[in-house]
């Protein structure tokens, strides 16, 4: 039997999270190992120099674990400790906002997890919410009880795309698929295979006498043109799923490798 791990970066009380597992049971045996806190904007942190405690939950229709740890640990520690074999399927997600363009897919915990499910030989899914809304109202409703609807709605989107690939294999070559879900979308909405946009950020933190605290403005800036890329798409309220990999070679312009190396 299919055995698909289940993990988030927005911690074991997230409102995505059980929908979505739920909505992954058509396809399998279903294991939740997550954070027991939110972990956002924490990449492919690994706990090294202490102890992880996990908590094991009773009160869900599947095996769920809240783990003390980052959303790379739960694949670590649900593949290898707590599932006692490494499952077919990581699903990462749903999380609350969108995880679009380079410079957040280099940061978010929830692609992070399915890039660790790769670096253990086993293909990964990262799912993604875009808000519909600005983002000081979404936000807040996204992670209250009140938006479980829209979670069931949005879960049974990530199954079907997670169907399609265990139907029809993982593609070489990736480390992760990145979805980006519109709000609004359920399973007859559009989808594309997009690229990822370079894009960057300013300054996260603002900081007074030595104390910084994280306080972004939300903008995102696109570096270059990018057809058909994560953004483009998602801004025109289609589903985007995009082939991620991240440690490859870059091509390098011959006069700066001439002027590089030494032979």
């Amino acid at each position: 039997m299919t055995t698909i791990l289940i993990t988030n970066d927005d911690g074991i009380d997230a409102p995505a999270l059980r929908p979505l597992a739920g909505a992954m049971k058509q396809m399998g045996a279903v294991a939740v190992v997550a954070p027991n806190r939110e972990r956002s904007w924490i990449g492919k942190a690994i706990s090294r120099h202490r102890e992880i405690r996990v908590t094991e939950l009773e009160d869900a229709d599947f095996p769920m674990w809240a783990v003390d740890g980052y959303p790379a640990d739960c694949v670590q520690v649900g593949a290898f400790g707590l599932l006692g074999n490494r499952p077919d399927l990581v699903v990462s997600g749903i999380n609350i906002g969108a995880n679009k363009g380079s410079a957040f897919s280099t940061g978010s915990g929830t692609i992070a997890a399915a890039i660790e499910a790769s670096n253990i030989g086993v293909p990964g899914l990262a799912f993604s919410a875009m808000s519909d809304g600005p983002w000081r109202q979404w936000g807040p409703w996204a992670a209250s009880p009140d938006s479980i609807g829209m979670w069931s709605r949005l879960a049974e989107v990530a199954a079907d795309i997670a169907g399609t690939v265990l139907d029809g294999g993982f593609p070489g070559g990736v480390d992760a698929l990145s979805v980006n879900l519109p709000a609004a979308a359920d399973v007859n909405t559009q989808r594309r295979v997009t690229t990822l946009a370079r894009t960057s950020y300013g300054s996260l933190f603002t900081g007074r006498d030595g104390v910084y605290r994280h306080d972004w403005d939300g903008i995102l800036h696109t570096n270059g043109d990018s057809p058909n890329s994560d953004i483009e798409v998602l801004d025109a309220g289609i589903v985007s799923i995009t082939p991620i990999r991240m440690a490859t070679t870059a091509p390098l312009d011959p006069n700066l490798q001439r002027r590089l190396e030494r032979r």
